[in-house]
């Protein structure tokens, strides 16, 4: 093992994300429009599962809990989920809209995305 495989201890999905930022910063008009392949990564999903998971996300639009989706099996969840997002078939709800309170006062709006054709396989469960 040479010494800068060694050193490099940033998670794929860091760097992933740090390239993505870098390319966006030095151009401001860049689109990405191609992100399927790597959002469905394997690695990708179950990091966002557990940034869901341990900051206690919300049930999405469709009712479903972290609880719920474990106890039928994260594994299928995420399987489901990166296929459907591989052949194309993933297709996003409408964000449900709420307002939070701020702690100074007033109210910030918050969106809360959650995809329709996986769910098919929660309710299967």
């Amino acid at each position: 093992m040479n010494a800068a495989t060694a050193n490099d201890t940033i998670d794929p999905t860091r760097r992933l994300q740090r390239a993505l930022y870098r390319a966006a910063k030095a151009n401001a008009r860049r689109r990405f429009h191609a992100l399927y392949d790597k959002v469905s990564r394997e690695d990708i999903l179950r990091r966002a599962w557990q940034e869901v998971k341990a900051h206690g996300g919300a049930a999405g639009t469709d009712g479903q809990t972290i609880a719920q989706i474990e106890q039928r099996g994260v594994a299928g969840f995420l399987g489901e989920l990166a296929a459907e997002l591989r052949e194309g078939r993933y297709r996003p709800r409408a964000v449900r809209r709420v307002r939070i309170p701020k702690a100074a006062g007033g109210e910030r709006p918050l969106g809360i995305p959650m995809c329709r054709s996986h769910c098919t396989f929660l309710q299967a469960g």
